[in-house]
């Protein structure tokens, strides 16, 4: 039960100590983002702890970001967007920035605008919807 209940908790690195571990000057380390575990000294634990949540933390960010990346798709035209975001993820499309375009597209497709990105590629173009120009692709998505 303890052990279940960090893990909903979100507790990253678990700690085991027994008596046959204090004897043998050892800990047993869980990582929960692979649940794999090792058998480490005892002594110096401190700082492999602080290493391990280090390592956890660009693990969890970079398969985050590679999912991200995995589950965002460009598209041009209107009619793809309605195809494209029938398959989830995040649609980049131009928009003319106009309140109307906006609220047509969240009508018929339940998607909305999840930002406008400050970096990445700025290439001006036309939006999918009116043929407007637009000054950048945004994020589209539907909530879930």
């Amino acid at each position: 039960f303890k052990f279940a209940d960090y893990e909903l908790k979100g507790v990253p690195v678990r700690l085991a100590i027994g008596a046959r571990d204090i004897e043998n000057g050892t800990v047993e380390v869980m990582r929960r983002d692979t649940l794999e575990k090792q058998v480490e000294p005892l002594e110096g634990i401190a700082a492999r702890v602080q290493a391990l949540l280090e390592e956890i933390q660009t693990n969890i960010y970079q398969k985050a970001l590679k999912h991200r990346e995995e589950m965002t798709r460009e598209v041009d035209t209107y009619e793809e967007f309605k195809k494209e975001i029938e398959k989830g993820g995040f649609i980049l499309a131009h928009w003319d920035g106009t309140v109307e375009t906006e609220e047509k597209i969240k009508a018929e497709t339940k998607a909305t605008i999840r930002c406008i990105p400050l970096e990445g590629d700025k290439t001006p173009g036309v939006c999918m919807v009116t043929g407007k120009p637009s000054a950048q692709r945004v994020i589209f998505a539907r909530n879930y």
